[in-house]
């Protein structure tokens, strides 16, 4: 965190009773700051002796559900953070529903203002019960949640333990975020790198050149390996891997890159060069799951474009078959249409065949989103397959 945005914050956020008000540290929109709520995603990083971190706080509010999905894509962990008078409301039972379709592996329950409701055991238990209850029919293990009741107005449980709490004998919520499991070993997915950009050069001292710029989505590749280009079904091998820095042995996923191929291979943006065991097949017709964010509600026969990687194509919906009830979690049949902020599957028809993988198997190239031809807004995010497998909570555990 850097130390002028800690002083601006002290000079001019001031909570009702004078102390420090957190939260100007991550609502930096002017109508954040007047209406008291996050709108926007707000990136923060800091950092301790034992991690670095990425903040990504998301809105709670439902309206800006579309921002909650950006800032939980890319996420390790997810903490919802809650009143300890209200309980689990509707908003927690959405936003831990986004984390599990969304696949964040681990969960963190703040129990906040832990001090308003007198640091009653009691009062914790029964959330605590509550929530792993819900991420447990959400597929979540015992292991990947965590609840920790904490005041964060106090710094109880934030950092150091409470002795307030003394029944609570967890980790802090730093201690906890410590000790997670970090980013799994990209060995273990296939290659999968979609073509940016093509840079090509002529002269005495690279005569030909021809690479294929991009971000590594998945896995790793080097030098020599046989790769398949997509969605041709082309074989050539990879010649080298070129860096601003120079040339590299091996890249993996995360790194930018230009890859260049043997045989002088000609393929432009949108490809997708993957490892040819167990490469996707290019498909027309895709199974999906999508969380719609647009005002107009989705309906059969609505034709769209399809935004795969760096590859965008014309495609309609040929049916919406489930929708997703995010207080019961169970899946309603032949809802006929969703409106703004439902999660439910569909059957997306494709122009162009599109070399996708399930979400579940390979998450960068298993997701996708609906754009409007005509304004080029966002309609919706989607995921390839149906990763979201619930189990209906019993009644009244959702109320």
């Amino acid at each position: 965190m850097l130390a002028d945005q800690l002083e601006a914050m002290e000079r001019s956020a001031r909570s009702v009773d004078g102390s420090p008000d957190l939260s100007f540290l991550v609502d930096g929109l002017r109508s954040e700051r007047e209406q008291g709520i996050t709108i926007d995603v707000a990136y923060r990083y800091f950092a301790t002796p034992t991690r670095s971190f990425i903040l990504a706080d998301t809105p709670g509010h439902v309206e800006y559900t579309r921002n909650t999905v950006t800032g939980a894509s890319t996420a390790r962990l997810g903490v919802l953070l809650i009143d300890a008078r209200n309980g689990l409301v509707e908003q927690t039972r959405r936003h831990s529903v986004v984390l599990a379709l969304l696949r964040v592996p681990h969960v963190v329950l703040a129990v906040n203002k832990i001090d308003l409701v007198d640091f009653d055991r009691g009062v914790f238990d029964r959330i605590a019960t509550e929530f792993t209850r819900l991420t447990s029919a959400l597929g979540y293990s015992e292991g990947a949640v965590r609840c920790v009741p904490v005041s964060a107005k106090w710094g109880d449980n934030v950092v150091t333990r409470s002795e307030r709490t003394p029944w609570y004998d967890g980790p802090t919520l730093l201690e906890h975020l410590e000790s997670v499991p970090s980013a799994p070993d990209p060995t273990g997915v296939g290659f999968r790198f979609p073509v940016q950009a093509v840079i090509t050069a002529d002269s005495a001292r690279s005569p030909a050149y021809r690479g294929y710029a991009g971000l590594v989505a998945a896995g790793v590749v080097r030098v020599g390996d046989d790769v398949v280009v997509l969605p041709d079904g082309g074989r050539t091998t990879v010649a080298g891997i070129d860096t601003f820095d120079g040339p590299l042995d091996q890249a993996a996923a995360g790194d930018s890159v230009v890859l260049r191929l043997g045989q002088h291979a000609e393929l432009g943006r949108g490809a997708l060069i993957a490892a040819p065991e167990r490469a996707p097949t290019p498909r027309h017709t895709i199974e999906a799951t999508v969380a719609w964010l647009h005002d107009t509600p989705l309906r059969a026969d609505t034709e769209l474009l399809v935004r795969h990687g760096t590859r965008t194509t014309p495609g309609s919906v040929t049916s919406v078959t489930h929708r997703l009830d995010t207080q019961t979690l169970a899946l309603e049949q032949d809802p006929g249409d969703l409106r703004i902020n439902d999660i439910g599957q569909i059957t997306l028809r494709v122009d162009d065949p599109l070399p996708v993988d399930d979400y579940d198997t390979v998450a960068p190239t298993g997701s996708f989103l609906l754009i409007e031809p005509e304004s080029g807004d966002t309609l919706a995010t989607g995921l390839v397959g149906r990763p979201l497998v619930t189990s209906p909570l019993p009644t009244g555990a959702g109320s």
